[in-house]
């Protein structure tokens, strides 16, 4: 089967794109040109920035669709909506409850949505523990 190795998003600016998941996502470019450049996203993974004007067969709108990352905690979820919006993302969604997990969302400056969350199964256990320290 073969493994996923590249997200790829198309932007309009890509020199405005690199800065802000650069430091979104606290990692600098391995490459970049004035049409396409490469984030590190992950081991082996990485998120391609590709103008859009270059894109062939060429591209539909943004916001198809997000890129999301997990939190430890509710507590990391808010702190990092909160340092994305210092770098200028407008909020989406402040971070909240859902059947899911516990969450919030931003734009990039394309419009592409970037989501961090907490699992409802992490919160569970985080939950339990502590119970179980309060019943100490």
């Amino acid at each position: 089967m073969a493994n996923v190795s590249f997200i790829l998003l198309y932007v309009d600016d890509v020199e405005a794109s690199v800065a802000f998941y650069s430091a979104a996502l606290g990692r600098p470019a391995a490459g970049s040109s004035p049409t396409f450049a490469m984030i590190p996203a992950a081991p082996g993974l990485m998120l391609g920035l590709w103008r859009r004007d270059g894109v062939a067969p060429p591209a539909g709108p943004a916001g198809g669709g997000e890129i999301a990352v997990m939190a430890a905690d509710e507590a990391e979820v808010a702190v990092t909506v909160a340092r994305w919006q210092a770098l200028g993302a407008p909020v989406a969604q402040a971070p909240m409850q859902m059947d899911f997990g516990f969450t919030g969302v931003v734009l990039d400056p394309d419009g592409h949505r970037l989501r961090v969350f907490v699992p409802a199964e992490m919160q569970a256990r985080q939950d339990a523990v502590e119970l179980e320290g309060a019943a100490v």
